[in-house]
């Protein structure tokens, strides 16, 4: 994976502005914050994030796929300032589950998800290497 920065621009922080990747696309759908039952085990947005990146690697593990082949996240939540509330707990997370590996990422807030018990539902593209 190549990381695209151009030179003269500030570096981001917790996300890459571009990713270029060359080998096996994995698509992830919208992955929520609840077990493997699909039962909320937290009510909290930093809770679920937690879940929902474990439910992450867990996909992309059936994929031989690894956190370090995210190419890139979206990431959408239904209070943009719950999330702002909730940075360092999530950073934390991350970090924990992904690694210091910052992908091309975009967070939307919406009027609500499908699930009306989740806070967040993060949706992944990975590219694994030939």
């Amino acid at each position: 994976m190549k990381f695209l920065q151009p030179p003269n621009w500030t570096r981001p922080k917790g996300y890459a502005n571009g990713v270029m990747a060359k080998g096996c696309m994995v698509f992830l759908s919208g992955m929520v914050g609840w077990n493997s039952h699909s039962q909320f085990d937290a009510r909290d947005f930093a809770g679920q994030v937690r879940q929902a990146l474990n439910n992450i690697v867990e996909v992309l593990a059936e994929a031989n796929a690894q956190p370090e082949h995210i190419a890139r996240m979206t990431w959408y939540v239904v209070d943009k300032q719950e999330y702002l509330n909730s940075t360092q707990e999530i950073g934390a997370a991350y970090r924990e589950i992904i690694g210091r590996h910052y992908p091309a990422m975009t967070v939307v807030e919406v009027s609500g998800l499908v699930e009306s018990e989740a806070r967040v539902e993060i949706e992944v593209t990975a590219v694994v290497p030939e």
